[in-house]
């Protein structure tokens, strides 16, 4: 029978990290953070432009996630006073600071697209 490991035994290192990747994971949680965030990524975004460049997500789930990502400061509204009203999405220069990581997640995916897609003999 294998021992449970309590969190008192672990290093503290090992905790503050699974910590921080905790909070990390529940702040992009989701299915459609990450791609809204890949696709500001490339610059700013009218609503309607990063609904049809997130593929599958509703208007009222893109609105729902864009408040969550502005409320958390990864992502600037700005409403620009024309008519009809226009409103630009971009990244803050915080949010700018997750870019590394999601390149990194779009060059692993990449690799294991090709992998699944073709396997080695």
């Amino acid at each position: 029978m294998s021992k449970k490991i309590e969190a008192a035994e672990m290093p503290e290192a090992c905790v503050e990290q699974l910590r921080a990747i905790h909070d990390t994971l529940d702040l992009l949680s989701g299915k459609w953070k990450i791609a809204i965030i890949g696709s500001l990524s490339f610059g700013k975004r009218r609503f309607m432009e990063l609904q049809r460049e997130v593929e599958g997500v509703g208007s009222k789930m893109l609105s729902k996630e864009l408040r969550d990502l502005e409320m958390n400061e990864l992502v600037k509204r700005t409403v620009h006073d024309t008519k009809p009203v226009t409103v630009e999405y971009e990244l803050t220069p915080y949010g700018k600071t997750l870019e590394d990581i999601i390149g990194e997640m779009a060059k692993w995916g990449m690799k294991h697209r090709k992998r699944i897609m073709h396997p080695a003999n």
